[in-house]
């Protein structure tokens, strides 16, 4: 095992310079962020890096030259002032009650009062907030420095929640003024999280803030680049090699599959996640850290309530005002975008729209398989085992993999989707299962002859598959013979099974399919 130590779980900067774990230098980044602008808002999935960012930029504005001796900043810098720092983490908690919020903002308030003073006739945590930063540039004789981590945390453990939602927002929204109102005072200020709830909330009167979620100078400010994964961790993927008995070439490639792909702008490169690629060195084994460690039960939620045609998670084509706003008009997709299960694939100038696309295996396998179960109620949410199924399909088994996928529908409720549309539903679960066999055998949708319900293609067979619903399978079987389904695959030398599927409202599963080899 290398020597590298790997900062899993470090969001502190200063730790993780004085013992001696590996850093990746972004501090260019910082100083140009410093010395361009002032009030910021970044936006990046979670585990990304943005508590880190933040503790560097606290570091920096500490005066805490010692820690940045070789980094890049060491040399931009003119000067290395101390700042008064106010940094609010609303990461912490668990937010479930209108007191839950209050109780952290007070906390924090009390603790910058003990520093820098207290006036009793400032009432409320708005006012409280916009006297502490006055008083502490005052008291310090330098404007403050303003840190927010996450401060979209609250907001998203009150979806669902109407009323406590909006009591957050107007909470948050007139707290949050401050870096506006208190303008003359304030040095430097960046507010980061996963979501953007902007213009819909408390965001809509700071006008002042320079989003710069989606910028192409700053693609990289958190993750890992592909040059910086070669600098920093070459010796590590060596020994990923020889520990997976692999060549490092294939490693890398590997490596790239599983974990990049992120695009935060339409020309920046794909960014690595920071999480998965430091366990997949230091534990020296692929596997999906990141979506292991938080699901996406907010966003599957957000897709049944609003009845979503799941196969357009990647089809549909989407402005930079989409993707710059959650919870719009009801559209799942920013808030998935925003936290990090799907990412920019191209963008059409002409139009000004983006192209989406899952940005890599962990991420694609992981939520397809985490969704499935919520669609059919067969199994606990992430647990759905592929195997049986995938084993037919290849051994030729197209009656047993038809009793298991009637298995998986029987008995399903169907209106898990409020108010949703029953082949919607089923077309749903349909796109699942296809895109999850997908990771094990070849499936698609689309061919020449048209669009094909389910097309699965193994080294030995080729099943076509049409599915009804109140119809008769002799109708699904039929559409596949007359519009020529199976002719694109009557040359590939594999066994060729046609299969008609119809679906019952009344049982709400499958009840009854051919089969015609």
């Amino acid at each position: 095992m290398s020597e590298i130590k790997f900062p899993i779980g470090i969001q502190q900067f200063e730790k993780l310079r004085r013992e001696g774990y590996v850093y990746i230098d972004k501090t260019r980044y910082i100083h140009q962020l410093i010395n361009t602008g002032c009030y910021y808002f970044l936006s990046r999935p979670r585990r990304f890096g943005k508590s880190l960012l933040m503790s560097t930029i606290e570091a920096f504005f500490q005066g805490k030259k010692e820690l940045f001796k070789g980094l890049a900043i060491e040399t931009l810098a003119q000067e290395w002032k101390e700042y008064p720092i106010l940094h609010l983490d609303l990461n912490t908690k668990k937010y479930d009650t209108p007191e839950a919020l209050n109780n952290v903002l007070d906390e924090t308030l009390k603790k910058w009062e003990n520093l820098y003073g207290k006036d009793n006739s400032e009432i409320g945590y708005e006012r409280r907030f916009g006297g502490v930063i006055r008083r502490a540039a005052e008291k310090t004789g330098r404007n403050v420095v303003i840190l927010i981590d996450e401060y979209d945390k609250p907001l998203l453990q009150a979806y669902g929640n109407d009323e406590l939602l909006n009591d957050y927002s107007s909470t948050l929204k007139a707290f949050y003024g401050n870096l506006k109102s208190n303008d003359g005072y304030i040095k430097f200020a960046l507010l980061t999280g996963v979501t953007k709830f902007g213009k819909v909330s408390v965001f809509s009167d700071l006008n002042n803030l320079n989003d710069i979620s989606m910028d192409y100078e700053y693609s990289g400010v958190c993750g890992i680049t592909e040059s910086e994964l070669h600098d920093y961790f070459d010796e590590a993927i060596k020994s990923l090699a020889k520990a997976q008995d692999m060549s490092v070439e294939d490693t890398y490639t590997k490596l790239k599959v599983e974990y990049d792909g992120y695009h935060f702008h339409e020309k920046s490169e794909g960014i690595y996640n920071p999480f998965s690629i430091l366990n997949t060195l230091f534990k020296r084994e692929f596997r999906d850290y990141w979506f292991e460690t938080g699901t996406p039960t907010l966003l599957v939620n957000m897709l049944k309530v609003t009845d979503y045609e799941l196969e357009n998670l990647t089809e549909e084509s989407v402005s930079v005002d989409d993707l710059n706003c959650i919870f719009n008009d009801g559209n799942p997709i920013p808030v998935i975008f925003q936290s990090g299960y799907l990412t920019i694939e191209d963008y059409k100038k002409e139009f000004g729209t983006y192209k989406l696309q899952f940005p890599n295996r962990e991420v694609k396998e992981g939520f397809i398989k985490f969704l499935l179960p919520y669609y059919t109620k067969r199994q606990k949410a992430g647990s759905f085992k592929l195997d049986n199924f995938v084993i037919d399909l290849r051994n030729g088994k197209a009656e047993s993999f038809m009793v298991r996928m009637q298995s998986l529908f029987a008995d399903t409720p169907y209106l898990l989707i409020q108010g949703g549309d029953r082949e919607r539903h089923y077309h749903n679960v349909i796109y699942l299962l296809t895109r999850l066999m997908g990771f094990y055998v070849k499936a698609e949708y689309q061919t020449s002859a048209g669009r094909i319900d389910m097309v699965i293609e193994t080294d030995d067979y080729v099943y076509v598959m049409e599915f009804k619903l109140d119809g008769t399978a002799e109708e699904a079987l039929r559409q596949i013979e007359e519009r020529g389904y199976a002719q694109p695959f009557m040359s590939s030398g594999k066994k060729l099974f046609k299969i008609g599927v119809n679906f019952s409202s009344e049982t709400k599963s499958i009840d009854r399919w051919i089969i015609k080899e």
